[in-house]
């Protein structure tokens, strides 16, 4: 059988990839007392009065509800909640394994954005931290900034957030390997959604020194009039020599190339315009930009891709486990830039500097200690800037 005819396969002989357990036992009239009613009154009454407790009286603490409205779902588009929820399932199942966050999936059968954001607010007081997934752009940027002004908990949108962290881990170690510093380095972003854009902003942050962004149309650019709000926002920080035109134009002298983006698109002799010991990361899946051989014979010195089945693989899982292992165990209030940029230099300190190589600049997506190591490195960037909410 293909991959994709045994994990159908599996998926219904699982029945599903998660379950809820009980943590409690009920043998007796005394347990069921205890643990529903009457007793279970007090703890009701307690957080009435103060509803911080429902963290250390109920699992809110260690909760994420993954919620998606089926807009986006990896490469397939739009095709509604229901047909999301594998996803949703997938990712609540890696929260368990690599992080041991309890994670539910929530798919919301709407496209409008206020009820989209009220649902996800109304339902916010059951947990500890929102995982947004697979909302389309530019929706999923007003999506999540509205949440993160009115939910006191932290509201991350992985397909943003997620991927940014691990391109910057991947590029940090990558640069070590090709001797440049990143001040001094021109990337291009192919893709401006929001996967783009976040990688975009976040490598600006990591230091980049020059950044470019394209898109279907061509170079995202002032003035251009197929702008969306969020491609017109990178416009204004981005793209200092002005330039327009194509990816091929674009590309020409970059060190950096990557792409969120579509199968193909980058063509060998766009590699070979690039300067020296050209570093690509082309992530589009199941088939990436260009094929990582075909990247190598082009002159890349270092290919990236989100597939398994190539060294260097860029995965998200590398790093929303342990950004929401970190926020929940300080009980942040949100995750911010600085906690952001902290896991990223914690993912990429796990590769030592003498056991970097071209095919060797980022942990495995299996490698267990990353999301503990993230953890740690968001939780003290979480107490410098004021966000976590327990004693320090």
């Amino acid at each position: 059988m293909t991959i994709r005819e045994e994990a159908l396969e599996a998926h219904k002989k699982w029945g599903g990839k998660i379950e809820v357990i009980s943590r409690v036992e009920i043998n007796d009239r005394h347990d069921l007392s205890v643990a529903y009613t009457p007793g279970v009154a007090e703890p009701c009454l307690a957080i009435q009065k103060e509803p911080e407790l429902s963290y250390s009286l109920t699992r809110r603490s260690n909760l994420v509800a993954v919620v998606t409205d089926g807009t986006a779902v990896l490469g397939l588009g739009d095709i509604g909640p229901e047909a999301g929820m594998p996803v949703m399932e997938g990712k609540c199942a890696l929260f368990k394994e690599f992080a041991d966050v309890d994670a539910f999936p929530i798919c919301v059968k709407t496209k409008d954005v206020d009820e989209l954001v009220k649902t996800i607010y109304h339902i916010s007081g059951s947990f500890g931290g929102i995982n947004l997934e697979d909302i389309s752009a530019p929706r999923c940027f007003e999506v999540e900034r509205r949440l993160q002004q009115i939910c006191d908990i932290p509201v991350f949108h992985d397909d943003q957030h997620g991927t940014a962290v691990v391109v910057g881990a991947a590029l940090l170690n990558a640069l070590k390997v090709v001797g440049k510093k990143i001040g001094d380095v021109k990337c291009v972003v192919n893709g401006a959604g929001s996967a783009g854009i976040a990688i975009g902003r976040h490598l600006l942050r990591l230091g980049l020194g020059e950044l470019v962004m394209v898109d279907r149309a061509g170079i995202v650019a002032r003035g251009e009039s197929w702008l969306n709000p969020a491609q017109a926002e990178m416009a204004d920080i981005t793209n200092p020599r002005d330039l327009h035109g194509s990816l091929a134009d674009a590309a020409k002298g970059a060190d950096v190339l990557v792409g969120v983006s579509a199968p193909g698109v980058f063509k060998p002799e766009m590699i070979g315009s690039m300067a020296r010991d050209p570093i690509v990361f082309p992530m589009a899946n199941p088939t990436p930009e260009i094929m990582p051989d075909e990247a190598l014979a082009a002159g890349a010195r270092i290919v990236g891709t989100g597939r398994s089945d190539y060294p260097n693989q860029i995965n998200n899982v590398l790093a929303f486990p342990g950004i929401f292992r970190g926020a929940l165990d300080c009980r942040a209030s949100k995750i911010n830039e600085e906690m952001k940029t902290a896991a990223s230099f914690a993912i990429a300190s796990l590769i030592p500097e003498n056991e970097l190589s071209e095919t060797n600049i980022i942990p495995s997506a299996l490698d267990k200690r990353v999301a503990r190591a993230v953890a740690d490195a968001v939780i003290e960037a979480a107490k410098k800037t004021g966000v976590s909410r327990l004693p320090l």
